[in-house]
């Protein structure tokens, strides 16, 4: 072996390999890229459990409480045309975590877990040296878990209780990415001393539901989960600033579907499929609002994006940030949604763009339900039971609908709560062409398709299980859409 001698002062040291001088050097003149000084921004991607966009005081709630929220608005970028993929829990989660649309990747339908094969977003980070931990509502299935450093199954009722912690325990030397997922505003309800209570009289009852003291006592119990994704909300905000990092770390919020109530989770208007985002980091985040739409398989490109990695080739979703800089700017034209099975067989599709919202539904003989509209839960048997008695107004008769309109058509301008179906009226062929259009481009380039042996109902219209009920052909299935990373349509054609 090679040795040569080091000399201190006059002294001659011990002879040392030549081999553990040059590692030495090497290791000094090269920056561990998980050093205390990596300035690369940190992540926090709060997404909450059934909550509706404008369910919050900075999306025009006057009557829940949500000032950390609101505050963070102001602070930040409050985003009005955000829209997700699914409204339903797991297939949410996956479509977000991996830039995918739900029949993509593999995981559709409620309960179905995302396939080994599938890429996710946090994987990118940690290979790229950032701290992944993820803790709450998880609902994605273990192939996610390859994603994170660590993972929780969180505390406490909201599954929020740790997460302080996790902040401060984390690696000091590495930037961080986050995800935590609170099981609030999910069903049953959970009271504690983290949020405020409300009275059923002082709830905001939407048109489509009935204004009764059923559901006015079931809002009760929803409102005061959303307020406390608000007291979580300001934890973290308080913690962030605690240890210097608050100007460094993008704080993102959101939800996985509408609230729990009857034409909301599941659905495809607005009250189901659009969801609350608001992007917050002080000196990176221009604060306003942006009517710029953007969809939730967007969040995985944006995030890697801000990162300074690459898009994968997998993602379909496409990167926003230029948005939180310059709220005018435009990364997308179309956003597209789907209804599959969630307890009930569905097979809907959705694309908003401009002003139009437009729907279609591929098994119009069928009822749309969802466990929320049943009457096992008060607002959905306060509504059977109006129904039952024939003392149902026009705007609350939706899910009763048997056979349902093959196409829908709103102007969410006049009608955000997407009540008066203009498909079934004269003068707008323009609009419904263009729709349809677009729609069955992102069919054919995404690979959706309709199955031939759906997935059945599981339980009865009464919560009963049904005996030999399982999982049947998945959309996109018959297409092998899991190998296709088309995006869809995205910009207009400028021709």
């Amino acid at each position: 072996m090679n040795r040569r001698p080091i000399q201190r002062g006059n002294c001659t040291a011990s002879w040392i390999p030549i081999s553990l001088v040059v590692c030495t050097i090497i290791a000094v003149a090269i920056p561990s890229a998980h050093s205390a000084t990596d300035d690369r921004p940190n992540f926090i991607f709060f997404i909450t459990d059934d909550v509706s966009h404008n369910d919050l005081g900075c999306y025009g709630n006057t009557a829940i409480k949500t000032p950390h929220l609101d505050r963070i608005a102001k602070e930040g970028l409050v985003f009005d045309n955000a829209y997700l993929t699914i409204s339903s829990c797991s297939p949410s989660r996956c479509s977000i975590i991996t830039g995918r649309y739900p029949h993509n990747t593999g995981a559709p339908e409620l309960h179905t877990r995302l396939p080994d094969d599938q890429f996710s977003f946090p994987i990118a980070l940690k290979e790229a040296g950032y701290y992944t931990a993820l803790s709450g509502k998880h609902h994605m299935g273990k192939a996610v878990n390859r994603g994170f450093d660590k993972v929780s199954n969180g505390k406490g009722p909201s599954k929020a209780g740790d997460w302080v912690d996790m902040l401060q325990e984390r690696p000091k030397d590495k930037p961080f990415f986050f995800w935590f997922a609170s099981s609030d505003a999910h069903r049953g309800w959970a009271i504690n001393d983290k949020a405020p209570t409300y009275k059923p009289k002082d709830v905001i009852v939407p048109p489509f539901l009935v204004d009764g003291e059923q559901t006015r006592k079931d809002l009760v119990g929803y409102y005061h989960e959303v307020s406390r994704t608000d007291h979580y909300a300001g934890e973290l905000i308080k913690e962030l600033k605690r240890q210097g990092v608050a100007d460094n770390t993008y704080l993102i919020y959101c939800t996985d579907n509408g609230r729990p109530f009857p034409r909301c989770k599941t659905r495809l208007y607005d009250s189901g499929i659009k969801t609350p985002l608001i992007v917050w980091c002080p000196g990176k985040v221009k604060p306003g609002r942006t009517s710029s739409l953007v969809s939730a398989i967007d969040f995985s490109a944006t995030i890697l994006d801000l990162a300074g990695l690459k898009r994968q080739p997998t993602i379909q979703g496409v990167s926003f940030a230029k948005i939180l800089t310059h709220h005018e700017a435009v990364t997308r034209d179309f956003c597209f949604a789907e209804h599959n099975w969630h307890v009930y067989q569905a097979h809907q599709r959705m694309v908003r763009t401009g002003k139009w919202l437009y729907i279609k539904n591929n098994y119009p003989d069928r009822q749309v339900l969802c466990k929320e509209s049943d009457p096992t839960f008060p607002a959905g048997k306060e509504l059977w039971e109006a129904h039952k008695a024939g003392k149902l107004k026009p705007a609350q008769n939706d899910i009763f609908l048997k056979p349902r309109p093959k196409e829908e058509l709103y102007d969410v301008t006049k009608d955000p709560y997407q009540l008066h179906n203009l498909a079934l009226s004269d003068g707008h062929d323009d609009a419904l062409k263009k729709m349809r259009t677009v729609l069955q481009q992102w069919t054919d380039q995404t690979g959706d398709s309709v199955p031939d042996n759906p997935t059945p109902d599981r339980d009865t219209i009464d919560g009963k299980r049904i005996k030999g009920w399982k999982h049947r052909e998945f959309p996109g299935k018959s297409k092998s859409a899991t190998t296709i990373n088309h995006t869809g349509p995205v910009r207009e054609d400028p021709s």
